[in-house]
């Protein structure tokens, strides 16, 4: 009679949680003590979007569940506030089904987007014990940081990615041996995935491998005033005033407000087609091949934030969505006119800003993060708990 594994779940909604995520399925997998399985849902199933499930599988994993939320065809749906609450009720549904044939003995999902606090509740109604990664942070700019608060207290087993972030969720009333520093999975990517040369990147993109270039992604903010197409259209207006850099733009997430956006750089891409080079999802290996050998990246991604700095490569922040997240003296914050985006860019191109700069410490670096993630989720699953305790720090 051969022992059980303990079934690990990881819920995954966009090719940016996958990215992350993939690096502690893999670490999993290869240890061989837990049973793997993938719930994919959101962004993966969406054509639109670049239907990214195909990288889940390219990456070994044959997700065990999908779990569509969203018509095929997303201009079926305008991407609005409403629209996404109506989202978020399907995905809890669909995933508690999922989740109570599966049963598994821990769920793992990533940050705070509306699908995953969907997936969370529903576990959590199903008394799943639940894993989540990055917790603590804050980015006062999206709905998202409200999201990533109501995760946490729905989690027993907290993976943060900096020890302020851990102080931040122990503070939040979380006991502190559940509450474990493993850096961010995508820094470690960076510095552990073998990345493209200038050549196979521009071979695999249609990129000038002779110009500079920089990567653009841009994402609606949305606890911000304005519409998030004229807030873009700002940044490129911006872009425009460095005719001599290229641009390799990705389509932003499905938040509210993103198909303003993509209108705007589809626009801008059939208007500049030898300079904009359109790509819907880059997947890990190319986003972060293109970090390293742009000139810049300018947006409001966390990714930006995080791992860019990691690369050595400027970044400018665009406007308050990121606002709250620790950052690399490598960032570049800005507002959203062209005039302060135009600023930023001066700032981040010239030699002597990243001469400045480059050798900082990223506060997201540490070289086990798989390892400790793995080890963590193991001893979870076996150990743990729907039910927890509220650490009161005033005790």
């Amino acid at each position: 009679m051969t022992d059980v594994k303990p079934i690990v779940c990881i819920a995954t909604g966009t090719r940016a949680d996958w990215g992350l995520l993939q690096p502690i399925a893999s670490e999993l997998q290869t240890r061989g003590n837990v049973e793997v399985r993938v719930l994919a849902t959101n962004m993966h199933l969406l054509e639109g979007y670049g239907n990214t499930l195909s990288e889940i599988t390219a990456a070994g994993f044959s997700p065990a569940v999908a779990v569509p939320i969203h018509p095929a065809d997303t201009s079926s749906e305008p991407a609005d506030e409403l629209s996404r609450a109506r989202a978020m009720g399907r995905c809890l549904t669909l995933t508690a089904e999922a989740l109570s044939e599966m049963r598994p003995d821990a769920l793992v999902l990533l940050g705070d987007r509306y699908e995953m606090l969907a997936v969370a509740s529903a576990a959590a109604m199903l008394r799943i014990p639940v894993v989540h990664l990055c917790g603590g942070e804050v980015s006062e700019g999206a709905i998202d940081d409200k999201l990533r608060h109501a995760i946490t207290k729905l989690a027993g087993l907290h993976l943060v990615s900096t020890e302020p972030y851990r102080r931040r969720v122990i503070q939040m009333g979380e006991a502190p041996e559940s509450v474990i520093n493993i850096g961010s999975p995508g820094v470690w990517n960076l510095m552990n995935q073998p990345l493209m040369t200038r050549q196979e990147l521009a071979g695999s993109t249609g990129i000038d491998p002779e110009r500079l270039f920089a990567v653009v992604t841009y994402h609606p903010a949305t606890l911000a005033d304005g519409d998030p197409g004229r807030l873009c259209t700002e940044m490129f207006r911006a872009l425009d005033s460095f005719p001599g850099l290229d641009l390799l733009v990705t389509y932003p997430n499905n938040d509210a407000g993103s198909h303003r956006i993509i209108e705007v750089i589809e626009r801008e891409a059939a208007a500049q087609p030898g300079r904009i080079t359109l790509i819907k999802s880059l997947g890990m290996r190319r986003y972060l091949s293109a970090i390293t050998h742009a000139a810049v990246v300018v947006g409001n991604s966390s990714s930006g934030i995080i791992e860019v700095p990691a690369a050595g490569t400027p970044v400018v922040n665009i406007g308050s969505r990121q606002q709250g997240r620790l950052h690399s003296p490598l960032v570049i914050d800005c507002g959203d006119s062209a005039d302060e985006i135009s600023a930023a860019l001066n700032l981040a191109l010239t030699p002597e800003f990243l001469a400045d700069n480059a050798d900082t410490e990223n506060p997201y670096s540490r070289p086990d993060t798989p390892r400790v993630a793995a080890e963590a989720i193991e001893r979870f699953a076996v150990n743990g708990s729907a039910s927890k305790h509220f650490h009161d720090l005033s005790l």
